[in-house]
């Protein structure tokens, strides 16, 4: 079941959260009903913080280093893809 959420944002924010949505195609709702699920997701006993469902979902497709942090290989791999 929906409810309805009121929340009190900074106007620019908002206007940029609304055209990254529509950029992505997702509704607004949609995005702050994810983020808000993946920040309260449990993590598991003996892991730092919370692994992403999209990262979790891949797991065992490539080996990583146990010293080298996915984030890290993710930063580098879009500052590849996008030249930053």
């Amino acid at each position: 079941m929906d409810t309805k959420l009121t929340l009190t944002l900074q106007k620019e924010v908002i206007e940029q959260a609304k055209k990254y949505a529509k950029d992505k195609g997702q509704s607004l709702s949609d995005m702050v009903e994810n983020y808000l699920k993946l920040i309260t997701l449990p993590t598991e006993k003996g892991k730092k913080g919370r692994v992403s469902p999209k990262i979790k979902k891949m797991q065992g497709i490539v080996r990583i280093p146990l010293d080298k942090d996915y984030k890290e290989i993710l930063a580098e791999e879009l500052a590849k893809k996008y030249g930053a």
